[in-house]
């Protein structure tokens, strides 16, 4: 840097404000990257890799609307329901990583792994200070509700969780099951009720009703064989 503003004959303040710029962007970036990192994604998506033709039942428009972050700094969730296989995790993965790029502090669990987390925590006496952590977070992800049921302790515990984070913290919820349907999961009609009573009272839903991109694609490779098996099977 100094060899250039040298060059370019600039004065000591320009020199400052460069080395002071160069310096805040970089930390900016470290920063991501720890915040990206404290996230756990399993896997890192972003909506540059997401094909909405093939899913022409999302809504694009409320997509990128939701990309902005405004919603988490009204503290309002965002509700993904659908068929397995429909792009629901990529979504939800790539409207935390945005979050995590605009300075909020993010968390990815599956459902089932945060139950399971949060019955250790209670067995080791540690929940209070975990949900302490879960507190700070800007936005929380639990993905994959809807696939395995829960024990009345674990679906009391799942409860608690939304419950402390109502207008605090925004959700964001990916789940295989229609409303109706999520006693099964919980075990209780009043307790679910009071569950999606706070997780719909500032809620966003995105429908996701297309066909399994898994699959399609095994129709694809199945297309593609047929005609090499015939051959094969005519010699």
């Amino acid at each position: 840097m100094a060899t250039v503003c040298r060059q370019e004959q600039a004065d000591y303040q320009t020199y400052l404000l460069r080395l002071v710029e160069a310096e805040a962007i970089d930390r900016e970036r470290r920063s991501a990257e720890r915040r990206v990192k404290a996230a756990r994604f399993p896997v890192l998506k972003t909506l540059e890799t997401f094909d909405f033709q093939a899913q022409p039942s999302i809504n694009q428009t409320l997509v990128r609307e939701l990309m902005r972050g405004e919603y988490i700094d009204r503290h309002e969730n965002v509700l993904m329901v659908g068929n397995s296989g429909t792009g629901k995790t990529h979504l939800a993965t790539a409207l935390a990583f945005t979050a995590c790029q605009q300075g909020r502090r993010v968390r990815f669990f599956t459902v089932t792994g945060l139950v399971t987390h949060l019955l250790e925590r209670r067995e080791e006496r540690d929940l209070e200070r975990f949900h302490k952590r879960l507190e700070r977070l800007h936005l929380l992800v639990l993905d994959e509700l809807g696939y395995v049921p829960f024990s009345k302790a674990g679906a009391e515990l799942l409860f608690e969780v939304v419950s402390r984070t109502y207008e605090r913290t925004s959700l964001i919820v990916t789940t295989n099951l229609p409303f109706e349907q999520w006693t099964e999961v919980m075990g209780s009609e009043r307790l679910t009720g009071a569950l999606l009573d706070r997780l719909t009272h500032h809620v966003h839903i995105l429908q996701a009703n297309g066909e399994s991109y898994r699959l399609k694609a095994s129709k694809r490779r199945l297309r593609r064989q047929r005609p090499t098996s015939t051959t094969t099977r005519s010699k």
